[in-house]
């Protein structure tokens, strides 16, 4: 059944040495708790048994005869007609706590009839702001489904209360000192649906600026009218670091006509670890290749490589087959990134070209690492410009790792809309703007 309840609270206080008691009521300790202000007080509490969870309900009333400020102009006006209105606040104990009041329309001489705005919840939210804000710590911790059980409500209501604060957050960003940006494409979920991510390469924290559903040269006209809306100039963007996708190259030379392009080497690396990977499969589909072959020649240098892939590797090499080739060339690539200067970089990418086309003549299974020297020829100005620049793509492969993993743990989100939301909770200003409010 329903009952009421109070408790009495002794405060105790020191100040300079005198010792003063004061005894508050239930109501006033709730009041205290909800940070109440006048007119508003708590008249009343009922907590019912009946249900499961037990739900204590705490009735707030104002007088009648008082005035209330215009949500508009801030003006005291005379209440026009009440309606009863209740939110869902944090628990009190293990008790489900709501806030039940009778909400004034007021009668404003300027702008009509306007219902008042309450201290203790946002517009057209059924929560109060503390129980809204404890639920944002949530999701910034775990995935959405999780947290929605434990503060016992539906995720689709909480993804609406973090759609809202990212939306405000968002509304407030300044890119007006935005001068070097980075992009790429993540996956939202399961097959070809993808989001992109352009991110402050000058930002050591929180780097994200913006992100989009699809991926392509209309992600980055979409990121330019956004960087303009929130103070920023195309104009003022003097370098992107991107990957070699002739959609994002052609947007950026559409969009940001001044900005140099950086083509970042890991792009290279990647392009030619899977042409070697392309030509291993080919050649062991006819001929055998030893066991081991795959992680010998795919490994990176700073992995350590097993006793099966060293001997693998050594057989390859001994070989000179077409994967050993393959393989060398890729990591001759080192030799380029190696380089001190432009110009020495220009001069060894020229050789790097030369010598790897002539060792590829008559190879039948290495039609792939041929791709990817014409994609590095094709490219060579924007990866040489890595020597003039203090950025690379490796905070962006970085973020993408984290935003996989949050995916992940979430078993994946319902829409690109949940992903995009989350993006900018875990890794923009965004999230560190709600944590404020």
């Amino acid at each position: 059944g329903s009952s009421t309840f109070g408790v009495d609270l002794i405060i105790k206080d020191q100040i300079h040495t005198k010792r003063r008691e004061v005894t508050m009521h239930g109501n006033e300790i709730l009041a205290l708790g909800l940070g109440l202000d006048a007119p508003w007080t708590i008249s009343g509490q009922t907590l019912d048994t009946a249900k499961n969870p037990h739900e204590l309900r705490l009735k707030l009333s104002s007088g009648r005869a008082q005035e209330y400020p215009c949500p508009v102009c801030g003006k005291s006006c005379k209440a026009h007609d009440f309606k009863d209105m209740t939110w869902r606040h944090l628990n009190f104990f293990q008790h489900h706590c709501y806030i039940q009041a009778s909400v004034p329309r007021i009668n404003c001489s300027d702008h009509g009839v306007k219902r008042i705005i309450v201290p203790w919840a946002r517009k057209g939210s059924k929560f109060t702001l503390l129980f809204e804000q404890a639920a944002l710590i949530l999701v910034r911790e775990m995935p959405v489904k999780p947290a929605s059980k434990i503060i016992g409500i539906t995720d689709k209501r909480l993804w609406r209360i973090v759609f809202h604060y990212v939306k405000t957050a968002l509304s407030k960003v300044d890119l007006s000192g935005v001068q070097a940006v980075g992009l790429d494409e993540t996956a939202s979920k399961r097959g070809h649906n993808y989001v992109t991510v352009f991110i402050d390469m000058k930002r050591s924290q929180s780097p994200v600026l913006f992100a989009i559903a699809g991926k392509g040269k209309s992600t980055v006209k979409a990121f330019k009218v956004f960087l303009e809306c929130k103070s920023g100039c195309a104009e003022n963007i003097v370098e992107v670091v991107c990957d070699m996708s002739p959609a994002f190259l052609n947007g950026i030379k559409e969009n940001f006509p001044k900005a140099n392009v950086t083509v970042d080497w890991f792009h290279i690396v990647q392009k030619f670890v899977k042409a070697v990977n392309e030509t291993r499969k080919r050649e062991h589909r006819e001929s055998p290749l030893p066991k081991g072959s795959r992680f010998a020649v795919l490994k990176g240098p700073n992995k350590p490589l097993t006793q099966q892939q060293i001997a693998a590797l050594s057989a390859l090499l001994e070989a000179e087959n077409e994967t050993a080739i393959a393989w060398q060339i890729k990591e001759s690539l080192a030799w380029i990134r190696n380089a001190e200067s432009t110009e020495q970089a220009e001069q060894r990418i020229t050789l790097f070209l030369d010598r790897a086309s002539k060792r590829l003549d008559g190879c039948k299974f290495t039609s792939s690492v041929t791709d990817a020297l014409k994609t590095l020829r094709k490219h060579a100005t924007q990866v040489i410009q890595r020597w003039t620049s203090t950025y690379t793509n490796a905070r962006m492969e970085g973020l993408n790792s984290l935003f996989q993993a949050a995916r992940a743990r979430a078993k994946g989100y319902r829409n690109t809309e949940t992903f995009i939301a989350m993006i900018y909770m875990i890794a923009s200003p965004v999230g560190a703007m709600i944590k404020s409010t």
